[in-house]
């Protein structure tokens, strides 16, 4: 979900050689992994020591729902036990339009958080792995997402999890300026329960990386990432209304939950 586009278990790395795609195991090889973010929803300390509060950018998207939430305003961004909770709500006064393209007109108030780490794939950190467990709405205007974008610059771009207002999950990867989407497209059964989405990043050129995405612990799709190396990426976990979900959008409060947050990496 790019600003231009229509828009932890310590070790756990070692395990990356199985369910992999084509001749993945061998390039993982016996780099040790070793933990950047886990924990991180235990309580609002830990929270927001790791993450920030609402895009990198800001409160808009390319979307109908505007962000809200700070260290002292948790009615969009909260905490329940170790699972953090974004809800969007439908407001019923003008509050004008989206300053980001195409600029729909704000129907919701909703959360996103971004962390303070960035993926960096580089000749020290060949290897990332990106994942978490999600309850994710799917029903028509509702557009969750978890997802990878260029702090510098759009593209890279790397969707991990995206529903647009039905039950499949896209599986997206900008290949570079000029070529275009990648697109995994797969079915989930009840989207609304606990599933698991990751993502393996792994460096294969000077300038390119391979992306595997797995979805409940079974591979589904391999995407070259044209120019990815070498680029920070932000991690964002937000909560978008209608858009590319398609409108109207739901009239009662919607929810989308996270727990399990993990990324690792390898050092060289």
């Amino acid at each position: 979900m790019a600003l231009s586009r229509r828009g932890f278990l310590v070790g756990s790395g070692a395990g990356l050689g199985l369910g992999l795609g084509p001749a993945a195991s061998a390039r993982t090889g016996a780099a040790a992994w070793e933990t950047v973010i886990s924990g991180s929803f235990a309580n609002y300390g830990t929270f927001e020591s790791v993450w920030n509060y609402r895009y990198p950018w800001g409160s808009d998207h390319n979307g109908s729902a505007r962000m809200y939430a700070n260290a002292s305003d948790h009615n969009h961004v909260f905490l329940e036990g170790s699972t953090l909770v974004l809800k969007a709500t439908r407001i019923t006064w003008d509050e004008g339009t989206s300053s980001a393209d195409p600029h729909l007109p704000i129907r919701y108030h909703s959360g996103a958080v971004h962390a303070k780490q960035h993926v960096l794939v580089s000749d020290q950190f060949p290897n990332w792995e990106v994942r978490g467990e999600f309850q994710a709405p799917s029903a028509r205007g509702t557009w969750p997402a978890f997802w990878l974008t260029g702090v510098n610059s759009w593209p890279p771009e790397s969707d991990i999890l995206e529903y647009k207002g039905d039950a499949r999950n896209w599986f997206n990867t900008y290949r570079n300026a000029s070529g275009g989407w990648s697109n995994t497209i797969r079915p989930v059964s009840n989207p609304g329960s606990w599933h698991e989405y990751r993502a393996w990043i792994a460096k294969v050129s000077p300038t390119d990386v391979d992306i595997h995405y797995y979805l409940d612990g079974t591979w589904v799709g391999q995407h070259r990432g044209a120019d990815f190396v070498g680029k920070p990426l932000w991690i964002v976990i937000n909560l978008q209304m209608e858009g590319s979900s398609g409108s109207s959008g739901p009239t009662s409060d919607t929810l989308y939950r996270a727990r399990n947050l993990y990324v690792g990496r390898t050092r060289s």
